[in-house]
């Protein structure tokens, strides 16, 4: 593994650097691997320990390797942290581009997916299965009744479906809203990278949840942001901890998903709502609120908390999508905000040529208006709250969890064992998909479980695979 092809091509330092870049790539050095210790590693490279540290000091300026006096070297942790390429080729601008690549565990999940999609238990897509998508029929519009839609188009979006979506906040949330405030977008990932690359600029720094999936786009990335993780309890996202952020790296926005948040299942308290939304305005720091589960509650019983837009309409972007209700095909995504930033995003969208097509913001609002969608989220919540409980009834005992009360996920913590990077591939081998906590940002035992797609027939084969992983993880 530490061996170099000398050549006079490249300096020694260059080509050990293009080296450990290499095996990043391969996923043969993951983040947090500790290298060999620098005389070690010089005299098996057989080079001058200068010339290493050299190489080192230079990956270290760009991110890749982090070097403390005492601790060694270890490729860097950072989630954002970049990988730049080596040469002046191709290769090298695909490698150093500000969007993420997929990290090897998730590339093994899709290739299992290709290759094996009757032999997997997929507890690791967050979409829904395609049994679950709403059996509604579309309307019987010709192709000129389409284009003639477009003339309820401005560049906010399909003026019905913005009606609609304007009647739904009101009727579900309470969410009092003006037309000009809403925003159709294709998908809630196109509102998040508009508010990013608009709102925002490279090296502003921003607070997302501790653990989150935002730590997945690579949105965030590609805009130059300083990402900090915002530590959360029971109760929701810790606001010293923000305090804090705030003060010592002047925080410009907050991202939070604060109802069956992903990949917890974790719903903010009403308290630390109001709490966490005063202490935002009195630091004049934006909200953006994440809010794809919220219609998804298990409980018709149970008191749904206050959005926080209705909480703070001024201070508050809210997105919302379809993609969790209707399937992640549908596309359709909107964004409340004030007047002036729905103008503006929309024009950024219309310079970026980033035009809504007519088609699905029309099938949308039609979906959204019959009769059967209501009875389909009705069918929704059932089904999700029984695939939850078959889960949850084949768990073996050593696995801890709060039960989620809306949403798709379980999170899971694991036996007490120490786990690495590298241990989550047992549950690879055994064919069971399941997306560790090192994906959402944080380096703990804990699993997120996705019992959308679970067939209730293959619960008890769930928890067969997980205590005979336990099992062996016990022996290693």
């Amino acid at each position: 593994m530490w061996q170099i092809p000398k050549t006079t091509q490249y300096p020694i330092y260059q080509q050990i650097i293009a080296l450990i870049e290499t095996h990043i790539q391969d996923g043969k050095l993951l983040p947090g691997d500790k290298l060999p210790p620098e005389r070690e590693l010089a005299a098996t490279l057989q080079v001058n320990r200068s010339t290493l540290v050299r190489a080192l000091d230079e990956l270290s300026a760009r991110g890749i390797v982090t070097r403390k006096q005492g601790s060694g070297t270890r490729i860097s942790e950072d989630k954002w942290g970049v990988f730049t390429g080596r040469k002046t080729n191709w290769r090298h601008y695909v490698s150093q581009g500000a969007f993420l690549q997929a990290t090897p565990y998730l590339d093994k999940i899709k290739r299992l997916q290709a290759e094996a999609p009757q032999d997997i238990i997929d507890l690791a897509s967050g979409e829904l299965p395609v049994d679950l998508i709403p059996k509604i029929s579309t309307p019987a519009l010709s192709w000129q009744s389409f284009l003639s839609e477009e003339s309820s188009e401005d560049i906010a979006g399909y003026k019905p479906l913005r009606s609609t979506i304007q009647k739904m906040l009101a009727d579900n949330y309470d969410i009092p809203t003006n037309l000009d405030q809403i925003f159709i977008t294709s998908g809630a990932q196109q509102a998040l990278f508009l508010i990013t690359q608009c709102l925002l600029k490279s090296g502003d720094a921003i607070a997302i949840e501790a653990p989150s999936y935002f730590y997945a786009l690579s949105l965030f990335q590609s805009a130059g942001l300083r990402i900090y993780a915002l530590p959360m309890d029971d109760a929701g996202v810790k606001l010293p901890e923000l305090e804090q952020l705030y003060r010592k790296h002047r925080i410009k926005m907050v991202f939070v998903n604060p109802t069956f948040q992903n990949p917890t299942s974790l719903t903010m308290q009403t308290k630390r709502r109001h709490d966490f939304v005063a202490l935002c305005s009195k630091m004049q720091v934006p909200i953006v609120e994440d809010d794809p589960y919220s219609l998804l509650h298990f409980d018709e019983e149970q008191e749904q908390p206050e959005s926080l837009k209705k909480i703070d309409p001024d201070n508050v972007l809210y997105i919302g999508s379809l993609s969790k209700l209707m399937g992640s095909t549908t596309r359709i995504g909107w964004l409340v905000g004030p007047v002036a930033v729905v103008k503006r995003l929309a024009e950024a969208r219309q310079e970026m040529d980033f035009g809504l097509s007519i088609f699905p913001q029309v099938l949308a609002n039609h979906v959204l208006n019959d009769i059967a969608f209501t009875s389909h989220i009705a069918n929704l919540r059932e089904t999700l709250a029984k695939r939850r409980d078959a889960l949850i009834a084949t768990l073996p005992k050593e696995v801890t969890y709060a039960i989620p009360t809306g949403g798709f996920h379980l999170w899971c913590q694991l036996p007490n064992e120490k786990w690495e990077m590298r241990d989550f591939d047992i549950f690879l081998q055994h064919k069971l998909l399941v997306m560790p906590a090192f994906l959402f940002g944080v380096h703990e035992s804990t699993i997120r479980l996705t019992f959308a797609r679970l067939n209730e027939q293959d619960a008890p084969k769930v928890g067969e695979i997980l205590q005979d992983i336990f099992t062996k993880k016990g022996r290693s």
